[in-house]
Parts: structure tokens; sequence; C-alpha cells
């Protein structure tokens, strides 16, 4: 079934239609999710709530459109704003050995056999680095680089000037380039 097929039938009360979106973008949502909140539970958390005001919105969803977007985007949000809640900001020198369940949470679903084991490092340090950006600044990256929004699409979503979402992206990519510049330096 596919998503106009299952968003149908959400709106006639059908709760096969929702079933079906569960199954096609749990995984997914909870990797948006986690990319911002870095906490395992918080992020399944955000990605039930969102299929519940998917649920209870899917009427103000316009069938025009694509559903990945639009759900993605009560994902994210949600997940920003319970990371600013929580705070949860962790220095890269601080992080455990934890970056394998989180490298094996954000792996594609077929990993490449080829995928060598420099590639899997670098991997694993980029997501230490994002790890260790401030909320705002993983939400854009995440929104940007996973969810693959325009400047502009963050903008209206995130209820922010353009030059907010400009500049939080300049400053993520930054900080980015740094933490990995030092850690390759260490090694």
């Amino acid at each position: 079934m596919d998503d106009s097929i299952a968003i149908s039938r959400i709106k006639q009360g059908d709760l096969n239609g929702l079933e079906t979106l569960v199954s096609r973008y749990q995984a997914r949502a909870v990797h948006a999710a986690y990319l911002v909140t870095y906490d395992r539970a918080l992020a399944e958390d955000v990605a039930q709530s969102a299929f519940v005001k998917v649920a209870e919105r899917i009427h103000q969803f316009d069938e025009e459109r694509p559903f990945a977007p639009w759900f993605f985007r009560i994902v994210v949000n949600d997940a920003l704003k319970l990371a600013k809640r929580t705070k949860r900001n962790v220095p890269l020198e601080e992080l455990d050995e934890d970056t394998s369940q989180l490298a094996a949470l954000l792996a594609d679903p077929a990993p490449q056999p080829e995928q060598t084991l420099e590639e899997k490092q670098v991997r694993e340090t980029i997501l230490k680095a994002i790890q260790s950006l401030p909320p705002e600044q993983r939400a854009v990256v995440v929104m940007r680089y996973y969810l693959d929004l325009s400047e502009a699409d963050m903008s209206a979503k995130m209820d922010r000037p353009l030059s907010t979402i400009k500049w939080w992206l300049r400053d993520a990519r930054k900080r980015l380039r740094d933490l990995i510049d030092s850690k390759a330096e260490g090694d």
C-alpha cells in the first residue's frame, strides 16, 4: 500500500493505514530524532509521538505534496524541542564507547560489505562530532543533510529567519570541521 492509500485510510478512520506508515517510516523517524537528541529512549518517544500527531492532524496534510517531508519535519521539530529542554550536549572528548551503537543505529539498512574499517572510523568520528553540537545546530544538520531540506524550508519549519538558519549551518560546519581536524591530528 503506498502512502496516499494509507493516508486515505487514516482519514476514513482505518488504523491499518497508520500501521502501514509506522512500518514504513518508524526506523528512519527514530534515526532522525536520535541525530537531534542523542538519546535512544527520547528518540523512540519522539517517533511514537510523531505518529500520534499524524493520526490527529492527517486532515491538515496536503495530499498534493509528498508525505515523508511533512512527517519528518514533525519528527525533527519535536526532537529539537525535546533536546532544548533536556540540553543534552556532550563534549567530544567525553563521549563513551557507545559510538558503535550509534553507528549501528544510523547505519544504512544494507551496509556495503566493501566498506573499509577506515570508512567506518570516519563515520564514527563524524557522528561523534555531530553529537557534540548544540541542539539547534544538530537539527539544521539533520534537516539539511539527512532530510535534504532547503535552507528556506528549514527557516519556515523552525520559524526562524533565513539568516539564522544559514548562520547555524555555517557555524555547525565550522565546528564539525574543527572537531574532525583536531581528532585527525590527535590520532
